[in-house]
């Protein structure tokens, strides 16, 4: 080292130079220097001393006056305090002098904050290492901040690029890597994660519930609904028809509701009323802002989330038995081919006779009382509709579909069988966006058309070859691409049809809501939006469409994980359907008893229509981790 930067402390005469300080005649060693103390009296005693008279005191003096020794041990002891540590004195050149007061009161704000820091990172890297027994992470903000932010990295909202390259090591020194599950992992032990929480969810416009902005409008809407309102003007009092709606019974949200007419020349009109939430929801108001930012309502398996709040979506906007209500009706009148022959739009008031459930429908379907036959004839009629759709390339492929449901805290397997009541409705609801899509074709009018591209599908031949049913839809629909949604008519290849609308469901879908405005537009010659604008905002809704397409697969995938861990010493019956992956021996079967297509690791040798024998090999719902194996029978 330079000489400068050399400090003489003591120095003995001896002939023999010690090796190293801790040897004779220094003994220095570190651990008892930093035993050596002079009382806090003394040194306020001193530094008053110093400040008054303004004097400067070389070392072996300072320390003879703070310590009353001039002894080689305290002379260090007290040098390394003055070099390393702030204290009431600094040194200079070999002197030293008491520091400022505003110098001192700087100094104590550092040490406390540095204390502080000290106290924070102790109490972090304690809650890292043992999660359970947090304390101060419950009140004290930072580590709640960095909670939140490990909370943003576990649900995907933020990437692990995000957090502070501090926070990365200390989750590193804890041994937990920077990655969703093993934080997700972490979050849990200490609280923060709920087992059965949806990453996707977090963050969503659905997790944030209404604001109470858009709640005190609801309560607007619910006091003015029975007052008049511009667009009742035009409305046709159907009130006295019979029509029914059919639906779950669980479902409150009531969209729509069929009803049958024969006219006095013996001519059949099919009348399909559906909801019209758009006449108490104005364009740009704080509720449509919402319903637009959500795009859907979302049906979880412990409930659903819906596009507008409940109050309104069972309420006022539903068709309910008994209650007029604000409707778009169609009427149609097919040919004896099932053709559309003619058809109107209009809007009206309705009255639903009653309500009934699918297996409701069903029996009066198959019984066809003659009090009350409207619907066997109109199952007649739409089966007609279904036969022409399929004559022009419609696919039908019906099967028993399962989901999971939580009732009364347990979860279950609900199975939806296609009975004759639900190919009616759906039918019936395909019908009316066909119909929507003729009148946008015909007036040139800009409407959120549903389409699908043409696909080549395997050739009879191939399909004969495999089993009826799931194995040789699971062919079809292997092909089949995915559905677009543009302002212009397009063709839906599985659909059958040259053009198509969603327009049936307006209170959980708002891009059925934006048709139903583009058609009002037209039939009253008001603004409407063009190509263009349209366009911008199926853009806009297509984004929260998909991500609550993600966190409605997430969440039917979370609880499959559940249902599968407390049951994973059991095993199925399950058919082949097709290679997923082949390479990795990973196809997708068919739980017959549960009604599923879920991935597993198959035999090299499956072919389509095997029968497998399905296990539980790996279920951990924390983890998102399901793995299925199937062996042969």
């Amino acid at each position: 080292m330079p000489l400068r930067q050399i400090t003489r402390l003591a120095s003995v005469n001896n002939a023999q130079c010690p090796r190293r300080i801790s040897d004779p005649p220094w003994n220095l060693v570190r651990e008892n220097l930093e035993l050596l103390h002079s009382s806090h009296k003394s040194r306020k005693q001193l530094w008053s001393l110093l400040c008054e008279s303004g004097e400067e005191l070389d070392l072996q003096t300072f320390v003879g006056l703070l310590y009353g020794r001039e002894d080689h041990d305290v002379i260090a002891a007290a040098w390394l305090e003055l070099v390393n540590k702030p204290t009431m004195f600094r040194i200079r050149q070999d002197r030293v002098s008491a520091r400022p007061l505003n110098d001192l009161r700087r100094l104590q704000k550092e040490r406390r904050r540095r204390k502080a820091s000290e106290r924070l990172e102790k109490a972090w890297m304690h809650l890292l290492t043992a999660p359970s027994t947090r304390t101060e992470s419950s009140t004290n903000p930072v580590l709640l901040e960095r909670l939140d932010k490990l909370r943003e990295i576990a649900s995907g909202q933020a990437g692990p690029e995000s957090l502070a390259p501090e926070l990365c090591k200390s989750l590193m020194r804890a041994g937990i890597a920077v990655e969703r599950n093993e934080l997700r992992q972490f979050l849990h032990r200490c609280g923060c994660w709920g087992v059965h929480q949806l990453p996707s969810l977090e963050g969503s416009s659905w997790s944030q519930g209404f604001g109470e902005d858009i709640l005190l409008e609801c309560r607007t809407i619910l006091e003015q609904c029975d007052s008049e309102h511009d667009s009742d003007k035009s409305r046709l009092d159907m009130t006295s028809q019979r029509c029914v709606t059919i639906d779950d019974a669980d479902t409150y949200e009531i969209d729509d509701a069929i009803g049958l007419e024969t006219r006095a020349d013996g001519c059949q009109r099919i009348w399909i009323h559906i909801a019209d939430p758009g006449r108490l929801v104005l364009v740009g108001s704080l509720l449509d802002l919402e319903a637009q930012r959500r795009a859907s309502s979302l049906y979880l398996t412990t409930g659903s989330l819906p596009m507008f709040p409940e109050e309104l979506s069972s309420g006022p906007f539903s068709l309910r038995a008994g209650r007029r209500s604000a409707a778009w009706s169609t009427w149609v009148e097919l040919d004896s081919e099932g053709d559309i022959a003619d058809f109107g739009i209009l809007r009206t008031w309705v009255c639903p006779t009653y309500r009934l459930s699918y297996d409701d429908a069903d029996e009066l379907i198959e019984l066809a009382p003659p009090e009350d036959k409207d619907l066997a004839e109109l199952d007649q009629l739409l089966a007609q509709r279904r036969q022409w759709r399929q004559q022009h390339g419609g696919l039908l492929m019906e099967l028993p579909e399962g989901r999971l449901r939580q009732h009364d805290g347990s979860l279950e397997v609900v199975i939806t069988e296609p009975g004759a009541s639900r190919r009616l409705v759906a039918e019936a609801m395909i019908l009316a966006g066909a119909i929507a899509a003729r009148f946008g074709y015909q007036e040139g009018l800009a409407l959120p058309y549903r389409g699908q591209p043409k696909a080549e599908l395997p050739t009879t031949s191939e399909l004969q070859c495999l089993p009826r049913g799931a194995v040789r839809f699971a062919a079809i629909r292997r092909c089949l691409s995915r559905g677009v949604t543009g302002p212009v008519p397009m063709m839906h290849f599985s659909l059958g049809l040259s053009a198509y609308a969603q327009v049936t469901s307006p209170i959980r879908r708002y891009s059925d809501l934006m048709a139903q405005r583009q058609i009002a537009a037209r039939l009253e010659g008001e603004p409407e939006l063009d190509p263009h604008e349209l366009q911008q905002q199926i853009d806009t809704i297509n984004l929260s469409l998909r991500e609550g397409i993600a966190i409605t697969r997430e969440d039917q995938r979370h609880w499959q994980q559940v249902w599968f861990a407390d049951r994973s010493q059991s095993s199925w019956s399950g058919i082949f359907l097709r290679w997923l992956r082949s390479q990795d021996q990973l196809g997708l079967v068919r739980i017959e008893s549960l009604a599923m297509d879920l991935p597993a690791i198959c035999p090299t040798t499956s072919q389509p229509g095997f029968n497998l024998r399905i296990h539980v090999r790996q279920a951990n719902p924390l983890l998102d981790q399901l793995q299925l194996t199937a062996t042969s029978i």
